[in-house]
């Protein structure tokens, strides 16, 4: 695994990891990961070597503002999603196509990763897309247990945890990791529209996803309490121009008793990526 730094039009740095297929001169393609809200990088390692295993090259990345991509302390970035978006995924998209010509390219996404191919102005030299455990934000389209964690987040926590501290401390208080401010506001707000970001930016957004027409799997897990079918429908809804096939897996599937939103790229969820996610890469 070799680690690279880049830097964005925004002006902040971005610390990629390259995970070199195995036999590198008959290399099947690489597979960007992006990562979900507040999930550093490194938590999916088991998933990029076993890619690597399975001879993809894999490029893991932080966003601004998370994990290797921390400028300092994180109250002093002035990101959000539609930043990383904007800044942070096209710097990544332009080195790996710096580095790796003429290669084709997976864009998987986890939650918001899936997110960011309709923040990006484009998503051209990206072949194809696999989404997982993506969806909107939207509160009351979850289970109950979630609805009222959600609730108690966006109508007391973040209000009064974030302005007063600059920052949302996931840390400390252990759901994700700490989040710049904007990141967490804008991620309220929308949870708080029925189109999630849709709703809140409207028309132009809208169309930006339109635009998107790269072939998507989209890969959604039946005891998913973070992410509703409800919110899975929604989200894919809005890449109109793209061709999709969305797929849903059971823990007993793959002999599991729970996947859950947060996990499923650990080495016991091996059976998943056989199953599911290597016909997805090799289709």
């Amino acid at each position: 695994m070799k680690t690279q730094v880049l830097q964005t039009a925004a002006g902040h740095t971005v610390t990629v990891q390259i995970f070199p297929a195995q036999d590198p001169a008959s290399s099947k393609g690489v597979c960007i990961i992006a990562t979900a809200t507040g999930v550093a990088q490194r938590l999916y390692e088991d998933f990029a070597n076993w890619l690597a295993e399975q001879n993809y090259t894999a490029v893991s990345f932080d966003y601004d503002g998370i994990g290797l991509s921390i400028n300092g302390h994180v109250k002093n970035s002035k990101s959000n999603k539609l930043s990383w978006g904007k800044y942070d995924c096209p710097a990544v998209l332009d080195f790996v196509k710096s580095e790796f010509p003429n290669q084709d390219i997976t864009w998987i996404g986890h939650s918001v990763g899936a997110h960011m191919l309709g923040f990006m102005e484009n998503t051209d030299g990206i072949t194809k897309a696999i989404t997982v455990g993506a969806g909107t934000g939207t509160w009351w389209y979850n289970s109950p247990p979630t609805k009222r964690i959600a609730w108690f987040l966006w109508y007391f926590l973040v209000p009064m945890t974030v302005p007063f501290l600059g920052y949302f401390p996931g840390d400390k208080i252990g759901i994700m990791c700490n989040l710049p401010k904007g990141v967490i506001m804008q991620w309220r707000r929308w949870c708080l529209n029925k189109e999630y970001s849709i709703g809140c930016e409207g028309k132009w957004l809208r169309e930006r996803f339109a635009n998107v027409t790269i072939p998507m799997t989209g890969i959604a897990f039946s005891d998913d309490d973070m992410m509703s079918m409800k919110n899975v429908e929604i989200l894919h809804s809005f890449f109109t121009g793209a061709e999709k096939k969305m797929i849903t897996v059971t823990p007993e599937d793959i002999g599991q008793k729970r996947i859950g939103h947060i996990g499923w790229y650990k080495v016991r969820h091996r059976k998943l990526w056989e199953d599911v996610f290597l016909p997805a890469l090799q289709s």
